[in-house]
């Protein structure tokens, strides 16, 4: 199995800020993206576990919501290895944009 695809997005929301905008996001990011839909989206306090499915693969992770930063980790399956990058750069994006003030 691979390593984990890890990012941390520092926001200055607080937590619970920070959960309210992203219980929505995962969905609406995915809306955005023709290849990417939401298998699973299930919350634990500040803890939600995700599985998406893209090109017919399936990534499973989890993503934690501190008070100053969330911090995503994903285990892509091989075939979508090749991807890395760019899913960890739209990551970081789409956070970034769902966790600015406003």
């Amino acid at each position: 199995m691979s390593a984990p695809l890890i990012v941390s997005i520092p926001h200055s929301l607080g937590r619970d800020e920070a959960m309210r905008r992203l219980k929505t996001g995962l969905s609406r990011a995915a809306a955005s993206v023709p290849v990417l839909s939401v298998d699973e989206e299930r919350w634990d306090d500040n803890r939600m576990n995700f599985r998406v499915r893209a090109l017919g693969q399936v990534a499973a992770g989890q993503v934690e919501v501190e008070d100053a930063y969330v911090r995503v980790e994903v285990t892509l399956p091989w075939l979508l290895q090749r991807f890395a990058e760019v899913a960890q750069a739209a990551i970081q994006k789409h956070g970034q944009l769902l966790l600015t003030k406003r």
